[in-house]
Parts: C-alpha cells; sequence; structure tokens
C-alpha cells in the first residue's frame, strides 16, 4: 500500500501531466475572473458610503431649485476659504453664518451686509456637489454627528470578513474548495445587489455585512485552488498573478465610481456580473490535492486522466495501474480494505491534524509568529491606503493608481520569491517598509514628490509582503487543514484591519507617529521571519509530520519526526 500511495503523490503526478499546462492554465483563468468582482466589492463601500462635498443651503441667497455648489458669494454667507484656482471650501459643512434680520434683501444680489460673520449657525439644509451621489444624500447622513454612521459601513465590512474567511476556510477544508468558491462568489452577487435595494442605512448595513461574509471567501479558495493546481516550480507564480487581478479589480472599481456616479447603479455594476459564474459548477474541476486527502480516489483519477489528455501528456503504465488500484480500493467493499480506508480517512480528518499541530511546540512557534507577521500586515496596509487620501489630485484617477501601485509590489514578490526564496522575500519587503514609514514620517513638511515617493515605496514593499505571506504560509500547512490553517490567518489579519483606521488619531498627540508605529511593528515582523523554516522548492506537506520536518536537513521522516513521539517533542526547538 505504501508504492501506492507514493504514486499517488499528486506532485509526482504533475510531473507526468504537467505542472502548468494548457489544463491548469484555463482553469486558472476561469478562478481569476471572480477575484475581479471580489477586489472591487471589498471596497466598494469606499464610493457608495463616501461623503460628497456639500455645503449649507443659503435660502436668503439661493434662488434656483437645484443651486450650484459653488458659486461667488460664498464668502459672504459661509466660513470658509478659497483656493488659488477660486474653489470655495467651507470650513465646516454644516455651519453658516447668521442671517442679519435688519438689512435682509435691501439688495438684488446676495451681499455682506445680510449676514454677521460673528454668529454663526447650524444648517438643516444642503446643497451637494454634482457628480458624486452616495448613502449621504439618500438618508442625510451629514455633519460629524453622523460620521460615525459612515466609518461603521468599513467596520461591519470588517466585520464581515472575519466571519467569512474563518467560515468559508474551514467549510472547504470539509467540504471542498470548489463547491465552497462558487457559493462564496453568488453570495457575494446577490448581498451586493441587495445593497443596491437597501430602503435605509439599517438595512444597507445588513447587506453590506453579508456581502462583506461572501467576498471575503472569494480571494482565499481561488488562491488555495490555484496553489494545489500547479507543480512546486509555479506555486509562486500562481499566488502573484492572482494578485495582478485582485489589484486591476480595486482599480477598476475606481474607474466605474468614475463613470457611474450613483451609488446604487455602481452596485449594480459590481454585483449582477458574478450571478453568471454559476456556470463554473460545470467547468471548473474540484483540487485534485483535496479529493485525493478525502480518498476521493475515482474523482481525482478522472481528474487526472482529463488534465493529461487535454495537457497532450501520456501517463506512465505505473501511474495508470495505481489510478486503477486506488479505484478499485475505493469501491471495494472487503472488511480488510474497508477498516484500512477509515484508518486512513480517520488520520487525515481536520480535526486530529489540528490536535497534533497544537501539540507540536515546533508548529505553534511558527504559526504564532505566523499571525503576528499576518496582523502587521493588514494594519499597515490598510493604514497607508488611508493616509493616501491626503494625495492630491482628483480621487477617483489617486485611488487607482494606488491600487495599481500595489502590481509593482506584486511583481517585486514574484521576483524575490524566486531569487531569494520565502524567508529572504518575506523579511526584506517588510524591512523595505519599515525603512520607508519610518522615514516619511520624519518628513511632513519639504518637498511633496519625496514624501509621495516613500509613501509609495512603503506601500509597495507592505504589499510584497503581503503577497509573500499568502504563499509562505500554505507551504507551511499540511494538505488537509491548508485552506483552514490559511483562512485562520486571514481572519486574524482582519482583526488588525479593523484597528487601521483608528491609528492616524495617533498623529493628533504627535504628528509622525502613525508612520513611525507602521515602521515599527513592520521591523518587528521583518526581523520574526528568518525564524521561519525556507519551503522554497520543498515538497509541499500533505501531513502534520511532513510540516514539522520543513527546514530540516533530513530528506525523509522517521518516527521521532511524529509530532505526537514524546521524545520528539522533548528535543524540538520553538520554531525551527
Amino acid at each position: 500500500m505504501a508504492q501506492s500511495d507514493a504514486a499517488m503523490d499528486f506532485d509526482e503526478i504533475l510531473s507526468q501531466i504537467g505542472e502548468f499546462g494548457r489544463y491548469q492554465r484555463v482553469n486558472y483563468l476561469l478562478i481569476c475572473l471572480p477575484v475581479l468582482f471580489a477586489a472591487a466589492n471589498s471596497l466598494s463601500y469606499v464610493f457608495t458610503a463616501g461623503t460628497p462635498k456639500y455645503r449649507c443651503r443659503i435660502e436668503e441667497c439661493e434662488v434656483n431649485k437645484q443651486p450650484y455648489y459653488q458659486t461667488d458669494w460664498l464668502d459672504v454667507a459661509i466660513p470658509g476659504t478659497r483656493d488659488k484656482h477660486g474653489h470655495f471650501t467651507p470650513r465646516d459643512p454644516c455651519v453658516r453664518f447668521a442671517a442679519n434680520a435688519s438689512l435682509l434683501h435691501q439688495w438684488d444680489t446676495c451681499n455682506a451686509s445680510w449676514f454677521l460673520p460673528q454668529q454663526t449657525q447650524r444648517c438643516q439644509q444642503f446643497v451637494y456637489d454634482t457628480g458624486e451621489y452616495t448613502i449621504v444624500q439618500d438618508w442625510q447622513l451629514t455633519c460629524k454627528e453622523n460620521a460615525w454612521k459612515l466609518a461603521f459601513v468599513g467596520t461591519t465590512h470588517f466585520a464581515g470578513l472575519v466571519i467569512g474567511t474563518a467560515l468559508f476556510g474551514y467549510l472547504a477544508d470539509r467540504f471542498g474548495r470548489k463547491l465552497i468558491f462558487l457559493f462564496c462568489t453568488i453570495f457575494m452577487g446577490l448581498t451586493g445587489i441587495g445593497q443596491a435595494l437597501a430602503w435605509d442605512y439599517s438595512s444597507f448595513l445588513v447587506f453590506a455585512l453579508l456581502n462583506a461574509v461572501g467576498t471575503s471567501g472569494v480571494y482565499p479558495l481561488a488562491f488555495i485552488i490555484g496553489v494545489e493546481m500547479v507543480g512546486p516550480r509555479k506555486r509562486e507564480m500562481t499566488s502573484i498573478v492572482l494578485n495582478y487581478f485582485y489589484a486591476v479589480g480595486e482599480a477598476l472599481l475606481g474607474l466605474a465610481a468614475w463613470l457611474l456616479s450613483n451609488w446604487q447603479v455602481l452596485q449594480y455594476a459590481l454585483s449582477v456580473p458574478p450571478l453568471f459564474f454559476v456556470v463554473y459548477f460545470w467547468l471548473v474541476p474540484e483540487s485534485v490535492r483535496w479529493l485525493l486527502a478525502r480518498n476521493e480516489h475515482v474523482k481525482a483519477g478522472n481528474i487526472i486522466r482529463r488534465a493529461a489528455h487535454v495537457n497532450q501528456r501520456e501517463l506512465s503504465l505505473e501511474l495508470m495501474a495505481s489510478l486503477k488500484q486506488q479505484q478499485l480500493d475505493a469501491t471495494d467493499s472487503s472488511s480488510d480494505k474497508h477498516e484500512r480506508l477509515q484508518k486512513q480517512q480517520k488520520q487525515r480528518e481536520i480535526w486530529p491534524s489540528v490536535k497534533q499541530v497544537f501539540s507540536s511546540r515546533k508548529l505553534v512557534g511558527r504559526y504564532v509568529i505566523l499571525l503576528f507577521i499576518w496582523a502587521v500586515n493588514a494594519i499597515v496596509f490598510y493604514g497607508l491606503s488611508l493616509n493616501s487620501t491626503n494625495l492630491s489630485g482628483n480621487k477617483y484617477l489617486n485611488f487607482a493608481l494606488v491600487c495599481l501601485i500595489e502590481i509593482p509590489g506584486y511583481s517585486l514578490a514574484w521576483l524575490c520569491l524566486r531569487k531569494l526564496g520565502r524567508r529572504l522575500a518575506l523579511s526584506g519587503s517588510l524591512l523595505l517598509c519599515a525603512v520607508t514609514c519610518a522615514a516619511s514620517g520624519y518628513l511632513t513638511t519639504g518637498a511633496n514628490w519625496l514624501i509621495v515617493t516613500l509613501f509609495l515605496t512603503g506601500k509597495l514593499g507592505i504589499t510584497s509582503s503581503f503577497a509573500v505571506i499568502y504563499t509562505y504560509t500554505a507551504e507551511m500547512m499540511p494538505t488537509v487543514i491548508r485552506s483552514g490553517g490559511v483562512g485562520v490567518m486571514s481572519t486574524f489579519a482582519r482583526f488588525g484591519a479593523m484597528l487601521a483606521p483608528f491609528v492616524p488619531l495617533l498623529g493628533s498627540y504627535y504628528e509622525p507617529l502613525p508612520l513611525l508605529l507602521f515602521g515599527a511593528i513592520s521591523m518587528a515582523a521583518g526581523l520574526l521571519s528568518f525564524l521561519l523554516p525556507e519551503t522554497f522548492h520543498k515538497k509541499l506537506p500533505d501531513t502534520v509530520g511532513e510540516a514539522i520536518a520543513l527546514g530540516s536537513s533530513r530528506s525523509a521522516l522517521n518516527p521521532s519526526d511524529n509530532c505526537t513521539s514524546s521524545h520528539g517533542q522533548q528535543h524540538e526547538s520553538i520554531i525551527g
């Protein structure tokens, strides 16, 4: 039986059918397409719940039913300033000068004598700048007292991501990658349509939460499917290219929001197309690695033969015999074979594997470090994205450019993964971000080009780190809990992301503090990453024992490697 199991190792099968042949390329492209819409849906609230420009409506001066946002008399009626282009910006969009009742309407046009600049008052009606229509106009979410409601949409979104990443990681290990991937994609589309149909703020929040739950499963499961369908030399390529699709999806959101100024139309445009991915049920195959780990040898064999046919590769006689034997074993009802299969199934169950992980100090130490690095990535990545709003210019174009700068970051990650290995790629990216964030923290004034360059370099570094950590984490997890393990890490990162909006508030105490904090935690994560084992060109671990052996010079596992061995536990290093 050991010989048969060895023959059924999927990395060896891929050496015969091709690590990334036509069959894998077509299916990989198919799983990348939903990621475009997942990226757009994950940030759509930036525009649907964005704050448009608005000011007080001055009844004494507004004679048109649809007044203009910019007029020449605003300086005398509203506290504010004009820029060098003559555009007026109110100091507070909900405050105006009090009217001077004794002199009101003594002149035909609005003038300074109609108002008392020493006295201000709150206004109840507003004039909005044209070209942007969000939930603010629909439900009157104006002024500082409602600002928390708009921010809470983002908090609700991250809460949904936390729920979804934890839930769907486990479900994908339990019921299969393909089925849960399709469910997340369709659920994302349906709940996005629900957002567009929301009748008030509360219903919008509910659908935003559910949409985030569905969205959270699309990218991680596409990543897992991509990694598991290719050979060791193509794994980093599949993860990085998937990130290209994600960055393009984010940038396309900026373009779509620019073209579709109405938030409901925008939400429909992002949510209806994913419903058509239901055809993937018949087009995209299940992960062969997952099928083999679950002893679904008949289904796995059929997919392997199909892949070999499309790739125009011939399977060896030994592999053909092994596939046939495994399928016979899977359908044989004899008591001894049934008992043996039950034993194998039990060994590969998820929860026993989780218990094995927690019984190994080496794995616990590794995964604690990974949790910290994931959280740092999320805090810094989203924190820098929030700070990007300080860049001047067209906000839609700026948003798209900040998203597209992630592509060079992913390219840097790909290059480093291939040339430096996983460990140096991760640590180098984090240290690059640490240095540039610390430097830009002290350059709050001065050459604008230098500040922007340091900012973008920091974003490039943390983007590279985020790309590397997905591949690195997946390669340290055994197959039976790989999807769930990556899901747990991603969930923990979401908690870090929930802290990111509060970090800029530290600037009110000491202006450089937010960027210095980003630099400090990035530095700590970069140094800790040196304690992790290298997984470059190593066999993807299928069992907990193989995961423990990563970083070891031994080419094969021996009994002392088993995490349930007390002697082995006593001699494990914490990280090793």
